[in-house]
């Protein structure tokens, strides 16, 4: 087994101990309601970052070009309450667009 798979399958059983790791310490009790507020909000956060860093960097430099562009549209998008597939079709659009112009 090389190097990589090795990293591969040590992550993958980590990543399982630490998702099995909540069940069976709360043992079926509720979050506590500070740590129930924090939780709700992780995704969403977390998600906003992955999108800020994959519109706006390219390694540690800050970028702007068509990404942001997109993301643009999609916010404009979401903001007239388009499906979620609209969102995602305006925003490659709007990206390919710009990238073929430039």
């Amino acid at each position: 087994m090389s190097t990589t798979w090795l990293v591969v399958v040590i992550t993958g059983i980590g990543t399982l101990a630490l998702k099995a790791a909540g069940p069976i310490l709360l043992g079926g009790r509720a979050l506590p309601g500070m740590l129930s507020r924090v939780a709700t909000l992780l995704g969403p956060a977390l998600l906003a970052a992955l999108v800020a860093i994959g519109t706006f960097a390219d390694g540690r430099s800050l970028v702007l070009d068509a990404r942001v562009l997109g993301v643009g549209a999609a916010v404009v998008a979401i903001r007239l309450r388009a499906p979620v597939l609209v969102v995602v079709v305006v925003a490659a659009a709007v990206t390919a667009a710009a990238r073929s112009l430039a």
